[in-house]
């Protein structure tokens, strides 16, 4: 099981203490019944409990959204069976849990996910955006853009990344979100002049700040709010990097949905079969990554670029000579 989903399902045990008050629960004391008061608990104010370098903290938090509620049963469920499970032992007669309350129980259908995707200019104010140095606002900055300038690479892998990852230019790790595929996810991606910088400012020191993936993902949630204040811009977090270079690069820049897949190190499961055949080509996400990036470039200083371009100097010089 991936760290993160452990997390969401420890939540959930925590979340039950609170709502039973007690350390210990039968899987028995979960039905319909306990299910329809629960999510009317979960969605009420409420004071939760939690230990806090070594001392037992309270706290008030907000009720929870459909989506909140949704993701939170979904978790339940998934204890519950994983209890059925284990406890159950039908080849002997053993059935300690003779039913489960999911069958009878409509979770509550989760809402539309917003498009979390973001044009050229919103980018720009994002990268320009002006912050106190040193601060989590200056690295949720930074890190957003190079999540953006690496094809959309997660905090986590930026995290865990270390100078055994860059080789020969090209930053090399395996997706910690999808490694268990059999490519171990696997990926190459350039690392371009806009992204350098910032991977050299933060390579390895990631682990130094921050004992642990999920605090890095804390800091840089409170960093990107105060980023979103100062660039006059509302709810955008890190993950809206992966979003909009993968719709950048299919919506403004036409490539291909199995070349913008390629760049974000998807899998695709209708073509598991020819992929066996196929090498993976990192040209072409190298393709992608600067059609993207190029986006971000003035027009001025793109027109001065392409003058300056050795075949289309050379390609000028022949006309004026003639």
């Amino acid at each position: 099981m991936r760290a993160g989903s452990a997390g969401t399902l420890k939540t959930v045990l925590f979340s039950l203490k609170d709502y039973f008050n007690q350390n210990t629960l039968s899987p028995l004391e979960i039905n319909e019944w306990m299910l329809a008061s629960y999510e009317k608990y979960l969605r009420g104010k409420r004071e939760i409990k939690r230990m806090n370098q070594g001392e037992l903290r309270k706290r008030i938090v907000k009720g929870m959204t459909d989506g909140a509620v949704h993701n939170h049963f979904r978790d339940l469920r998934i204890l519950f069976k994983a209890a059925m499970k284990h406890f159950n032992k039908p080849q002997i007669g053993q059935i300690r849990i003779p039913y489960c309350p999911f069958d009878n129980y409509k979770i509550v259908d989760t809402p539309e996910t917003r498009k979390r995707n973001l044009d050229v200019e919103r980018i720009k104010l994002i990268r320009d955006c002006i912050v106190e140095p040193g601060s989590r606002a200056e690295m949720a900055r930074d890190l957003f853009m190079l999540s953006f300038y690496l094809c959309g690479t997660n905090a986590v892998d930026l995290y865990h990344l270390t100078s055994d990852n860059i080789n020969k230019g090209r930053v090399e790790y395996n997706r910690t979100k999808t490694k268990r595929r059999k490519d171990n996810a696997f990926i190459s991606i350039k690392l371009i002049k806009e992204a350098k910088p910032i991977l050299e400012k933060y390579l390895g020191n990631l682990h130094t700040r921050y004992c642990r993936s999920q605090a890095l993902d804390r800091a840089i949630k409170q960093g990107m709010e105060v980023v979103n204040k100062n660039a006059g811009l509302s709810g955008i977090t890190y993950y809206w990097a992966r979003h909009s270079f993968g719709n950048l690069a299919r919506n403004k820049c036409r490539m291909s949905k199995d070349d913008v897949a390629l760049a974000l190190n998807h899998v695709d499961q209708g073509n598991k079969v020819t992929d066996i055949y196929i090498e993976k080509d990192w040209s072409i996400v190298d393709e992608v990554q600067a059609n993207v990036v190029e986006l971000l470039v003035d027009r001025n200083e793109l027109k001065t670029k392409r003058l300056i371009n050795p075949i289309e100097q050379r390609r000028t010089m022949r006309l004026v000579s003639a």
